[in-house]
């Protein structure tokens, strides 16, 4: 039935990438399931790719018995002989079938049998070949679309551009090259799922790896990756070596490395900051192009508040917040940005509530400041021991004054809900 197959096998697995082995086992499986369906499932037979003679040999295996009862099953010991004469009662004897004796409808289940396996085989073979190559950036075509998603081909696989990973107003057609970060890479029945993105912070990371040789080799590190993908994001990065700017590395002559990175992401705007340790020094760089007057950090609760010229409120904060939403994720931190008036006026206000306090005086008061209680809010927030270690203060004194900052406290909520629920009543009235 099958014969001279080796050059075919070895054609399929070339041409596939897919090992040989895997080949003829779904052709011995693909045989043996013909014979099952011409012979029925009782058929006892064993089945073997033959390479010397390049095909698939049958050995049906049928019991040696004195009567025969049923001949698909069972041979005589007189026949049995003829071909094994050590054959015995009881034994079982293999005997060569002839293939060509299974029919056109047995064939037919054979191929079937044999493209089933070899789509599986190609499935596997495509997923080992991307499983390990998460985060790496690959080309491809475009080659349909499918309810808003893109789908590529990468050589022989097919990858998916998700809707929710590609780049606002990007645009593509039928044939166009497309390149992407290999997001995720999934295993199913059906068949392998690679997921690509072009908005994920790490397709920034790889194609700066790509760009700029000191980045590739280790020298300059990317510390971390902000982005609003499609307008604008913002990179810090380090370098392990004091004689190599990782600004300049990155920047490249004439801005050459860079803007190769922006003309991929299709005029995405890229602020390149260098890290620092020290965190207020960082945040400062990164909120760039404004220029910082003061922060004020709050290890605990990781904020900060950043306090900039009037005329330079609009630049640190960007359009529609942008710059210094991006420059918080960038540094891990909240950021308040406020100008210096604004400032200013929420100091004299917390030292006006200082001095609303009962048995807080001017001196007391400016005591309180230049110790960091800069409001009675503050004050609500200090632990007994913090206000006893001021000079003067005893512990008795200081729960007093904490416990006089809370009551002013809930006498202003109170003041403001009476106001909330007057302008409520105006409203019903005018109404």
């Amino acid at each position: 039935m099958i014969t001279d197959l080796l050059r075919t096998i070895d054609q399929v697995s070339r041409d596939k990438g897919i090992d040989s082995k895997i080949l003829i086992e779904a052709l011995e499986e693909a045989v043996r399931s013909a014979v099952k369906k011409k012979f029925g499932p009782d058929f006892e037979l064993e089945v073997n790719f033959n390479k010397e003679m390049g095909e698939v040999e049958v050995f049906e295996f049928k019991e040696v018995v004195e009567n025969v009862k049923d001949e698909r099953l069972q041979v005589s010991l007189k026949e049995a002989r003829k071909l094994d004469p050590e054959s015995e009662i009881g034994d079982s004897l293999g005997v060569k079938m002839d293939t060509d004796a299974l029919g056109r409808i047995a064939a037919q289940s054979a191929k079937q049998v044999i493209m089933h396996r070899l789509r599986e085989a190609e499935r596997d073979a495509v997923y080992e070949d991307f499983k390990d190559r998460k985060g790496e950036i690959v080309n491809g075509i475009v080659q349909r679309f499918d309810k808003g998603a893109i789908i590529a081909t990468l050589g022989k696989a097919e990858a998916e551009l998700p809707v929710k990973e590609q780049i606002l107003n990007e645009t593509y057609t039928q044939g166009d090259r497309i390149r992407a970060y290999i997001y995720d890479v999934r295993q199913f029945s059906k068949g392998p799922q690679i997921i690509l993105s072009r908005t994920h912070p790490n397709f920034l990371s790889a194609l700066f790896e790509n760009e700029v040789p000191e980045i590739f080799e280790g020298i300059v590190t990317i510390m971390q990756v902000a982005r609003e993908p499609g307008s604008r994001a913002k990179i810090a990065v380090a370098s392990k070596d004091k004689d190599v700017d990782p600004v300049g590395a990155c920047v490249g002559m004439k801005g050459s490395r860079v803007q190769a990175v922006v003309q991929e992401l299709r005029g995405e705007r890229i602020d390149i900051i260098p890290w620092d340790p020290d965190i207020a020094k960082f945040v400062c760089k990164a909120l760039a192009p404004a220029e910082i007057s003061r922060v004020i950090v709050d290890e605990e609760s990781r904020t900060m508040e950043v306090v900039v010229s009037d005329d330079q409120l609009s630049l640190a904060i960007g359009k529609r917040g942008q710059n210094v939403r991006l420059a918080s994720r960038v540094t891990n931190w909240k950021l308040d940005v406020i100008s210096e008036s604004e400032y200013n006026e929420a100091l004299k206000e917390g030292y006006k509530s200082l001095l609303k306090l009962s048995g807080v005086g001017k001196k007391f008061a400016t005591t309180l400041y230049e110790m960091g209680f800069r409001s009675a809010e503050d004050i609500t927030k200090a632990e007994v021991a913090d206000l006893a270690s001021i000079k003067g203060i005893s512990e008795k004194k200081a729960e007093e004054i904490i416990q006089r900052a809370l009551s002013y406290m809930q006498s202003l909520s109170s003041d403001k809900e009476i106001e909330l629920n007057e302008e409520k009543e105006g409203v019903c009235l005018e109404d």
